[in-house]
């Protein structure tokens, strides 16, 4: 070789290094990381844990309907007890389970067992260090009740243990008086999930009995996010109920928080309220029965007040969900859209230039998309396009859907794959379906092949159908994308995934970021193959109560930043396709307010006074209902970065939503949508399964607006890629239980009062037949003329 060439390679090697050690700090820096191996992993479950039988999907009534059956357990759990193991009505544990980390009390979990079954359990020396010595084992993850004190420092605003003070213990003002910010903080396990109640230090108490002479007797039930499928119990620390709620423990709060009540760790809502229950009993047990209870929580936080209010009426009296979703289910059915449709920009129509510019995705993918931001797979992609071809055409900027969903959705969907698998041995790893479906089975039930159902269904919809009609996009665009984007292949035939660092590969030479190893793809000459859901788990999951229906009756003031521009997972447009579920079930939203701000403004103490003044007008007057209760000042707001209101009232969220002209907080912070509003269907995001319509009916209706006869031309395309037809939004989804899940006529319990439900059945656009073939696609709900509906 010569120098000239040695000289040239050794310089490729150097770049190549650099650039591998800048993506190697991003990934580190930024993106999920594959947990390290643990110290004390999962070594076996209990004999039938990973049994994969066939099971039906749930068939029996919405948990609005069922009783709860009455608490076994004797609260209080004392300091030193452990709570109760097994759930109330959830049903028995499942495994295997990971246990987590109490930074408070630095405890290991308790044995239960001496046949190898879940965690290692090590001897501690003299000097409390854990030894390499194991004297046995722990599958339930059992803690017993401590009781810590902490005190916020006037130095640095922080918390420290009550025992580190040095004359630098800050006050809190409760009651009109000032007493020391001291905080009793109590933790254990209720349900095999951490558990923690913060409260300030009473006149005279003692850890075993607290005193609640500095509650304001108003309660806050902790909730939090992130996306899980369970087999975890999740970790606590000091923070997640004192400098997290600091501001409202200085104002005489109670806090309540379990892991169970962290999406992060499952989404079985069912697990969630159990707990929930239960640690409210605790709560009750110490220091009395609140005056109200109020949810605070974001994202999988705020899914979970939604649906406690709609499941379980009287466990919260208000909810502040904050960057909300309706739901979990229901976020699927758009975010698993986002790789096919990634794929499609970045592989199968890589000639097309236009996809180059992140935002112009927006026009088919309806979330949100940004060309002026650095994409955290930029550089990774830039490493990987040194092997590959297909990552050296980058778009400029990032899509929600890469920023916000890229990875969540092989956690959720492949069997195969979880980043947490150093937390389990190999032998245990290789057995377990790794899917939010499996997680809860109960309710999805299982087909014949050993793998639980899925409620994911993109048969018949026209990806872009809306740009198409609005111009946006040519027909050909039109065409091709629905042709080459298909499903999702059966959990049975999927591969792990190939995203390196999340697998714990070095090099990204066999990345795919796009998971497309799992999807089917295809062309116009062959149409890729679209999924078909197990109808019977779409029924189940309806009627265990994981969809939200919006038939809520507590005051609700949904909070959130304006994210939308990041573009951040949390998109604005998910508070009102709450807000509509709840006017379709109610026939009104008034108990939903909608706030917004600036990232730089957080109004939530002027929530709690809302809520505040809000529930006291409910208990002087419950007779009048919640409505009827609401202060006068409690009205959807927007706020800019200083906190001032930009504009308050009724029509300030108008926009194209609910077909009125835009009000000025949607001016200031405009919402974008969905894939499948874009495919026509309802700002609701609640069809898990379209009905189907023929070609030619969906043609005369005019369904592809002025590019009717061009398409007409191409119906021979059409019905290739749809050949069992294409989504009539007009009607309701397909495996939607027909029956009335809850009736109308139950009063729901607030505060300690029976509030007679409000429902307003106003004129609503009714059910279309598909034989009604001169009516055009249109969301199933329209706005009534008249003032907004709150």
């Amino acid at each position: 070789m010569s120098t000239r060439g040695a000289w040239f390679l050794s310089a490729f090697f150097l770049v190549l290094l650099a650039v591998l050690c800048a993506v190697a700090w991003v990934a580190y820096e930024k993106l999920p990381k594959v947990h390290g191996k643990a110290v004390a992993p999962v070594l076996g479950v209990p004999g039938g844990s990973l049994s994969y039988d066939p099971a039906p999907a749930y068939t029996g009534p919405h948990p609005r309907m069922m009783s709860r059956p009455p608490e076994y357990f004797p609260f209080p759990i004392s300091i030193g007890e452990v709570g109760p193991v097994e759930t109330l009505f959830t049903g028995p544990s499942k495994y295997p389970f990971f246990c987590g980390k109490n930074a408070i009390t630095k405890k290991q979990p308790l044995v239960d067992n001496q046949v190898k079954e879940g965690v290692p359990v090590f001897a501690v020396d003299d000097k409390g260090e854990r030894t390499k010595e194991v004297i046995g084992y722990s599958r339930d993850c059992s803690h017993a009740t401590e009781v810590t004190y902490f005190y916020r420092s006037t130095i640095d605003g922080q918390f420290h243990y009550l025992f580190e003070a040095r004359n630098d213990i800050d006050k809190a003002t409760v009651n009109g008086r000032q007493v020391d910010f001291i905080v009793r903080v109590e933790t254990g396990t209720i349900n095999r999930h951490f558990y923690a109640i913060a409260a300030l230090r009473g006149e005279g108490e003692t850890a075993e009995k607290p005193n609640d002479s500095n509650w304001n007797r108003r309660l806050i039930y902790q909730f939090r996010g992130g996306v899980g499928i369970g087999s975890r119990q999740g970790n606590m620390n000091k923070g997640d109920v004192t400098r997290r709620r600091m501001d409202q423990l200085a104002r005489g709060y109670a806090i309540i928080y379990s892991t169970a009540n962290q999406t992060r760790n499952h989404y079985n809502i069912w697990l969630a309220e159990d707990t929930a229950r239960r640690l409210k009993k605790q709560f009750e047990a110490l220091y009395g029965e609140p005056m109200y209870t109020v949810g605070i929580g974001g994202s999988g936080g705020a899914i979970q007040q939604y649906l406690f209010a709609q499941n379980a009426p009287g466990l919260l009296d208000a909810a502040i969900p904050l960057y909300s979703y309706p739901d979990m289910v229901t976020q699927t059915i758009y975010a698993f859209d986002c790789e096919p449709l990634e794929y499609f920009f970045d592989v199968q129509d890589v000639d097309n230039t236009r996809w180059r510019d992140a935002e112009e995705r927006s026009i088919i993918q309806g979330l949100s998309a940004n060309s002026e931001v650095s994409s955290r797979f930029r550089l990774i992609s830039m490493a990987a396009g040194l092997f590959d071809s297909r990552y050296r055409s980058r778009a400029r900027g990032a899509t929600e859907c890469v920023e916000g969903w890229r990875g969540l959705v092989p956690l959720v969907n492949n069997p195969n794959f979880v980043h947490f698998f150093k937390s389990f041995s190999e032998d245990v790893v290789g057995k377990v379906h790794w899917t939010h479906w499996e997680n809860l089975r109960q309710f999805y039930g299982a087909g014949e092949n050993g793998y639980a159902n899925s409620t994911w269904d993109n048969e018949g919809v026209q990806y872009g159908l809306k740009a198409l009609v609005e111009g946006n996009i040519s027909i050909d665009t039109f065409l091709k994308v629905n042709a080459s984007v298909g499903g999702w292949k059966a959990q049975e035939d999927q591969s792990d995934e190939k995203l390196w660092f999340l697998n714990g590969g070095l090099l990204p030479v066999s990345l795919s970021v796009w998971s497309e190893q799992n999807l089917n793809v295809g062309t116009i000459e062959s149409p890729a193959r679209r999924s078909r859901a197990s109808m019977e788990a779409i029924n189940g999951i309806y009627r265990s109560g994981h969809v939200f229906l919006g038939d809520v009756e507590i005051p609700i003031v949904d909070m959130r930043h304006y994210l939308d521009k990041e573009p951040d997972m949390h998109h604005s447009s998910a508070s009102f396709s709450a807000r509509e579920r709840i006017r379709r079930a109610r026939g009104h939203a008034e108990n939903q307010l909608i706030w917004m701000s600036h990232k730089d403004y957080n109004p939530l103490d002027e929530a709690l006074d809302i809520i505040d003044r809000w529930i006291q007008n409910i208990v002087a007057h419950p007779g009048k209902g919640v409505v009827e209760n609401r202060p006068e000042d409690a009205n959807d707001r927007c706020f800019d970065r200083e906190g001032n209101v930009l504009a308050a009232g009724p029509d300030v969220w108008n926009g194209d939503w609910n077909g009125r002209p835009s009000g000025k907080c949607m001016r200031e912070y405009p919402i974008h949508s969905t894939a499948r509003q874009v495919a026509g269907a309802p700002i609701t995001d609640d069809i898990f399964k379209c009905a189907l319509q023929p070609i030619e009916r969906a043609l005369a209706k005019g369904l592809y607006g002025p590019h009717t006869e061009e398409i007409t031309g191409r119906i021979d395309d059409l019905q290739r890629i749809f050949p069992t037809g294409v989504c009539n939004y007009n009607e309701q989804d397909l495996a939607r239980p027909r029956d009335q899940l809850i009736p109308k006529e139950i009063p729901v319990k607030i505060a300690g009062h029976l509030i007679d439900p409000d429902y307003r059945q106003g004129k609503v656009l009714q059910e279309v037949s598909a034989d009604e073939a001169e009516v055009r696609s249109a969301p199933v709900y329209l706005p009534t003329g008249g003032a907004p509906d709150q």
